[in-house]
């Protein structure tokens, strides 16, 4: 599997978001993102990307992703007209496998779900709710996590 970039990821969800004919905020792709992350941990014990998640206060964020996508702010990201990497057949179909399961959830429903899973919790310890943080989400915490959902 050729390396990936969780903004190579982020590309690929947003395409896919487009045409079906649906819109995306910068936080519901963080959190499919994320999702991409775990579920790929969890099923090949290996990430799909290197870039580090960290416990923001509305659950996981790729850096790179949300400083590439900001400007939007809380409105739908148009897709770039640059194109999308053309990612290998493993990862794609994964990333599709996992915007079908969480896509139709709203931005809002997927932050109260990543805030209900140890991964996101663990990082941010016993911050207040509303604390910045730039924790680290481990791919151990994730993997560990997901797999466990898998075998149970």
């Amino acid at each position: 599997m050729e390396p990936v970039s969780a903004l190579d990821v982020a590309s690929y969800i947003l395409k896919v978001f487009s045409d079906r004919g649906q819109d995306i905020s910068n936080l519901k792709l963080q959190k499919l993102v994320y999702y991409s992350q775990a579920w790929f941990l969890a099923l090949n014990e290996k990430p799909l990307f290197d870039e580090p998640l960290e416990a923001w206060v509305h659950g996981p964020v790729a850096p790179s992703v949300f400083h590439r996508y900001k400007s939007f702010r809380w409105n739908p990201i148009p897709v770039a007209s640059e194109s999308v990497r053309q990612l290998g057949s493993e990862v794609s179909a994964h990333i599709s496998e996992v915007i079908d399961v969480y896509g139709g959830f709203s931005a809002t429903e997927l932050e109260r779900l990543t805030h209900g899973e140890a991964p996101w919790r663990d990082a941010r310890g016993n911050l207040p709710a509303d604390a910045p943080s730039h924790a680290v989400i481990t791919c151990e915490a994730m993997q560990k996590f997901y797999a466990a959902c898998l075998n149970g």
